[in-house]
């Protein structure tokens, strides 16, 4: 009877092992939320308090003009000094496509075309090749680049994705958040992105 036990346990725990991978496996096939060119962003959208740009208190060692984003919240704070800091409400990567790191905006660009990467075309192949910049363009009205990575900090022609998971990295911003953070921070500002808070 125990051994009975043990290998129904068994086959349950490898359904769910099963489940997960092909769950896991479907999440990094589907499309990237929210890229979708010639969309025109729906200015009207209101975004939820919780998202939208404020003053905040926010306690770092970090020096004022440093960027922290803080994943699992869906916020970007610039740092301010003496304690405070400006908090922008973002959408950030989907399951599969979040991570952390140290990085500094290497490039700035204002309606920066898009040239979706290998890897996106490949689970998207319907996408464009290149797309110019503008109002239509995925990338919103600003796009910072981050480090080496294929990464950057952008708007979007989809607001109502603020303060979700489902972008392929990026962390977007709707256009008028990420012009106004393009205006404060210039090219080698530091960028740290956790996606667990502080203890």
């Amino acid at each position: 009877m125990t051994r009975f036990r043990h290998l129904i346990w068994m086959l349950i725990a490898t359904a769910g092992l099963i489940l997960s991978t092909t769950q896991s496996q479907a999440q990094l096939r589907s499309p990237d939320v929210g890229d979708q060119p010639g969309l025109l962003a729906d200015d009207s959208i209101e975004l939820d308090p919780e998202f939208k740009k404020t003053a905040v208190l926010y306690r770092t060692n970090e020096p004022a003009g440093t960027i922290i984003i803080q994943t699992a919240e869906r916020h970007l704070y610039l740092i301010q000094g003496n304690g405070r800091a400006l908090r922008y409400g973002i959408g950030v990567g989907r399951d599969g496509f979040q991570w952390q790191g140290l990085v500094n905006i290497t490039q700035k660009k204002e309606w920066p075309d898009w040239t979706p990467p290998p890897e996106m075309i490949q689970r998207q192949p319907y996408l464009p090749r290149f797309m110019a910049g503008g109002p239509g363009n995925p990338l919103g009205a600003r796009a910072m680049y981050l480090g080496t990575t294929v990464y950057r900090i952008h708007g979007t022609n989809r607001p109502d994705t603020i303060g979700t998971a489902v972008s392929s990295g990026c962390f977007r911003l709707v256009n008028h958040d990420v012009a106004d953070l393009y205006e404060r921070v210039p090219v080698g500002t530091k960028v740290i992105i956790r996606q667990k808070p502080e203890l």
